[in-house]
């Protein structure tokens, strides 16, 4: 299965609109979950799709407490710029 590659402008909305749904999870209490129901793992990357996890950061979710979801969050947020 082969995939369009994303315009500038689209990638820059996308990651735009990551970037404001990581603020308000970010400050929530309980901290959201990054998941937006595209669970697709690209090969290349290991990353989910919608989210930017990776499949243990995906598992582990559960157990982490709001610190560690926040410190998560930074690095997908991080991960989005690259």
């Amino acid at each position: 299965m082969s995939s369009s590659p994303r315009s500038s402008s689209g990638a820059a909305a996308e990651a735009a609109a990551f970037a404001q749904r990581g603020a308000c999870a970010i400050a929530s209490t309980p901290v959201a979950s990054p998941c937006i129901n595209i669970c697709q793992i690209d090969e290349r990357s290991g990353l989910c799709r919608g989210c930017r996890r990776t499949l243990d950061e995906i598992q582990a979710w559960s157990l982490y407490d709001d610190e560690e979801r926040r410190a998560l969050w930074q690095l997908l947020l991080q991960r989005g710029q690259s």
